[in-house]
C-alpha cells in the first residue's frame, strides 16, 4: 500500500548530522505542533513541549538500544565482499538481513543458500535461505548468539547510514537517553531529542512515563520499487506488566496516551483488545495502521518528519486527515524544518 499523499522535499532539508554537530542541544530541534480537534498548526521548540501536555498525560517510549547493525565480511573462501545489515531476529536465534555487495551490482554478489561469510572476531555467518516475504533479506546463521553476539556486533559493527548523512557518526549519536534493550537495526528516532533535564521537567509538570520495547527493523531495502510497496516489516515488542497497568490506569482515569514514535503506536495497537485494554506480553507486529484503523489506546503521537510516500505518513492518517498533514508538512518545507533522524520532531495531540 502507497502512502496517501506526496510532497516535494528538497534534499538540503536532510538533516545531514546530529544537532550536536549542528551547534545545537539534543532537545532544541524544532517542533511542529498540530491539534487533532482543531487542526490548528503551532511552529516552535522541542524544548517547550510541556506547554502542549496536561497533567496525567502518559508518554509511552520504546526503549530499544540502536545496534551497530551493519557488518562487513567476505565470502569463504575467495568470495565477494559484502555489507550486511540486521533487520530482525527470529525466534530460532537467526536474523534476517540484508546483503549488499561493496562493489557493482548491489544484489548480484552470486548469493545462495550455504554460502559462508567471514566477518571477523570469530564471527561467521551462514547464508540459509532468501525470505518467502521480503524477497531482499536473505536468512542468516551466525556462529554466535546471545550476548555473545552482541559484544562481537559492538566490535565490529557500525550504525546503518544511509546516503544523506554526512559521515559515519558514532553509534552514541544513534541512541536515545533511555535506551536499555539492544535489538533495533535502526534508531528509534522519536525519543532522540529528550534530555535527562527535559524528562525531569516533564515529570514535575504531573506528565507520567512508561517503557515498552519494540526493536526496529530496516527502513529502506535499498530497492526503490520494492520500498514503495512498503513490505511490512515484522517487529518484534515486549510490553511489560508496570507498562500495561500505566497504561489501563490512564486510560481509566481518562489521561491521554502519547505514543513517542510510530513503533510505539504499532506496538500498543497490535496488542489492544477492542475496549483499549493492553495486555503484557511478547510477539512479533506487522500491523500497518492506515486511516480505516480505529485507534483504540493512543491518542497523541510524537514522531519524526515522514518522507514523501513513507509508509509512515499511512499511520499518521489515523490521527489527522491527509490533506491537514500535506498542508503542515508543505508548510514546514517552506519554513526549512529538516527531515530524518537527525531532524526536527512533530506531535500530534
Amino acid at each position: 500500500m502507497t502512502a496517501p499523499f506526496t510532497f516535494n522535499l528538497p534534499p538540503e532539508l536532510s538533516a545531514k548530522e546530529p544537532p550536536e554537530r549542528r551547534g545545537i542541544a539534543r532537545d532544541k530541534v524544532r517542533l511542529l505542533v498540530i491539534d487533532r480537534a482543531t487542526h490548528a498548526v503551532v511552529h516552535t521548540r522541542f524544548d517547550h513541549l510541556g506547554k502542549f501536555l496536561r497533567a496525567g498525560d502518559l508518554l509511552v517510549f520504546n526503549s530499544s538500544r540502536t545496534l551497530p547493525a551493519a557488518l562487513e565480511g567476505c565470502g569463504a573462501p575467495q568470495g565477494p565482499c559484502i555489507e550486511l545489515r540486521l533487520a530482525e531476529h527470529l525466534p530460532d536465534d537467526t536474523w534476517l538481513a540484508l546483503l549488499l555487495c561493496q562493489r557493482g551490482d548491489p544484489f548480484g554478489c552470486g548469493l545462495r543458500a550455504g554460502m559462508q561469510i567471514v566477518f571477523g572476531d570469530g564471527l561467521t555467518g551462514t547464508v540459509l535461505e532468501q525470505d518467502k516475504r521480503i524477497p531482499r533479506l536473505w536468512r542468516v546463521r551466525f556462529s554466535q548468539t546471545g550476548a555473545e553476539l552482541l559484544d562481537t556486533l559492538y566490535r565490529l559493527g557500525r550504525p546503518v547510514r544511509y546516503e544523506y548523512v554526512a559521515a559515519p557518526w558514532d553509534l552514541d549519536y544513534y541512541q536515545t537517553v533511555y535506551a536499555r534493550e539492544p535489538g533495533s537495526a535502526e534508531m528509534p528516532s522519536a525519543g532522540r531529542a529528550f534530555t535527562w533535564q527535559l524528562l525531569f521537567d516533564l515529570r514535575r509538570r504531573g506528565v507520567e512515563i512508561a517503557y515498552i520495547v519494540l526493536h526496529t527493523g530496516l527502513s529502506s531495502y535499498m530497492d526503490d520499487d520494492l520500498d514503495a510497496q512498503h513490505p511490512a516489516s515484522e517487529e518484534e515488542y515486549f510490553i511489560g506488566p508496570q507498562a500495561a497497568a500505566k497504561i489501563n490506569d490512564a486510560r481509566a482515569a481518562g489521561h491521554r496516551i502519547i505514543a513517542v514514535g510510530t513503533t510505539v503506536v504499532r506496538a500498543l495497537e497490535s496488542v489492544a483488545d477492542e475496549d483499549g485494554l493492553i495486555r503484557p506480553g511478547r510477539g512479533y507486529t506487522r500491523l500497518h495502521i492506515t486511516a480505516r484503523h480505529q485507534l483504540t489506546t493512543v491518542n497523541g503521537l510524537l514522531t519524526g518528519l515522514h518522507e514523501p510516500e513513507a509508509s509512515h505518513l499511512d499511520l499518521l492518517t489515523a490521527f489527522l486527515p491527509a490533506d491537514t498533514i500535506r498542508t503542515a508538512y508543505e508548510d514546514a518545507v517552506q519554513r526549512g524544518y529538516l527531515w530524518h533522524e537527525f531532524g526536527d520532531l512533530n506531535l500530534i495531540v
